[in-house]
């Protein structure tokens, strides 16, 4: 099969950590008719700068899916029908989005959209090459081949698992960690009788999607009370994650860390706090880690403004205890003064917590 540019090697800047400006959607105030916090993967990367941890030219660009990529899982159907403004405001939940010219819903909603797809793909082989990689946006899980919805409108996660099995040696197995508060129906569907890929999905059983065909696919299924609060979610999520790795061996585990779980989300439902969001990614990075499985984080849903401060402080904590390294990173920069530079801000952050 031909290479995409998404799969050419990226410059060996010195971390996984992929994102690009294009990520945000701002446009008249429009993105503000979302519970969603739209410019939330910028704020994230702002946090990591602030605390010395990244720079512009040590993290990875990330490029647009093309039409091309995009059909490696979806439907030419489908994606004709993005080219509709009613059904983009009906999948991104952003109703005045249906009387908008398409050429300026392609520009304004859907490109950023397909940039974090590309950021999903790319990192894929990023996590291969380097043992672990965070997409700070991606994660769009209610999307499948042929339908979008719930702010989906690109199957990334399943995009970059085909892309794996098709053109990286070696990786043949994967597994779905999908701990967003909402069910992920959309990489359900597209790995329904799929033997190679494991899914565990923890969610609040009571909300959208409530997909009960997509749940066929789930081999371990933590469905979770209004409520939760952190003790029983971390021993269920710690409990599960082990299980689901002693039994199914993947090649990539790809993690889906929404931080809709947070209390007082308007549309998750449960009661995790922001410390309790940190340990949660610490535990799927330790079991993933530990049995040296490559990890690709994305960071998926979570609607309210302190998001980005609490998966910036979750990168910094895996960091300061050693999951995220940058082995195999050749850094074109003089390094020694960048490690020094992180282990001060991993001394920072240690004496913080």
């Amino acid at each position: 099969p031909h290479r995409t540019e998404l799969y050419e090697d990226p410059p060996s800047g010195c971390w996984p950590i992929v994102y690009s400006p294009d990520y945000n959607i701002t446009f008249m105030g429009l993105e503000k008719l979302h519970p969603f916090d739209a410019g939330k993967w910028g704020k994230v990367i702002n946090f990591l700068k602030e605390e010395k941890l990244i720079a512009d030219d040590l993290i990875v660009q990330a490029r647009e899916a093309t039409d091309e990529d995009l059909l490696v899982v979806h439907t030419r159907r489908y994606l004709n029908k993005l080219k509709w403004s009613f059904v983009v405001a009906t999948i991104t939940e952003i109703p005045p989005v249906a009387f908008l010219p398409n050429f300026v819903v392609q520009r304004k909603v859907l490109k950023p959209l397909r940039t974090q797809t590309g950021g999903t793909i790319m990192a894929g082989k990023l996590a291969v090459d380097r043992g672990w990689a965070i997409n700070v946006g991606g994660g769009f899980h209610h999307c499948s081949s042929d339908k979008g919805g719930g702010f989906c409108a690109y199957a990334d996660i399943t995009l970059a698992i085909k892309f794996l099995f098709e053109r990286v040696q070696g990786v043949s197995r994967a597994t779905i960690i999908d701990l967003d508060a909402h069910q992920g129906n959309g990489h359900e569907r597209d790995f329904m009788d799929d033997p190679r890929v494991y899914i565990m999905d923890a969610y609040n059983r009571y909300i959208y999607p409530g997909d009960g065909f997509a749940k066929r696919a789930i081999k371990r299924k933590v469905e979770l009370e209004w409520g939760t609060e952190d003790t029983e979610y971390l021993q269920k999520v710690h409990t599960h994650v082990e299980g689901a790795l002693n039994e199914f061996k993947p090649d990539i585990v790809v993690y889906n860390a929404g931080t809709d779980i947070l209390d007082g989300d308007p549309l998750g439902g449960l009661a995790i706090s922001p410390q309790g969001i940190v340990k949660r990614d610490e535990v799927v990075f330790r079991a993933a880690r530990s049995r040296r499985i490559p990890i690709l984080m994305v960071t998926s849903g979570g609607y309210q403004k302190r998001t980005a401060r609490i998966i910036a402080d979750s990168i910094l904590n895996l960091h300061s205890l050693g999951l995220l390294d940058r082995e195999r990173a050749a850094c074109a920069v003089g390094s020694s003064s960048v490690d020094q530079m992180i282990r001060d801000s991993a001394k920072d952050f240690s004496n913080l917590s």
